[in-house]
């Protein structure tokens, strides 16, 4: 495996303003902007990532929630 990710975007993406993501070697997630591949991407562990989908899964970042 190469030490660069294969970053993903959702199929929900429009008009560019998305995030992508890719996995790393060591299992890490890293997230970064789609429009700006410049800058460092947010790198996150399995169990942060995994507490994030959860989070997500469960309605804890709906718009309503915040």
């Amino acid at each position: 495996m190469s030490d660069a990710p294969q970053y993903v975007r959702s199929s929900f993406c429009a008009g560019g303003a998305c995030v992508e993501v890719g996995l790393l070697p060591a299992g890490q997630v890293a997230v970064r902007d789609a429009k700006d591949h410049s800058g460092a991407p947010h790198v996150f562990t399995p169990h942060e990532w995994d507490a994030f989908i959860a989070g997500v899964k469960a309605g804890e970042f709906d718009r309503e929630s915040l």
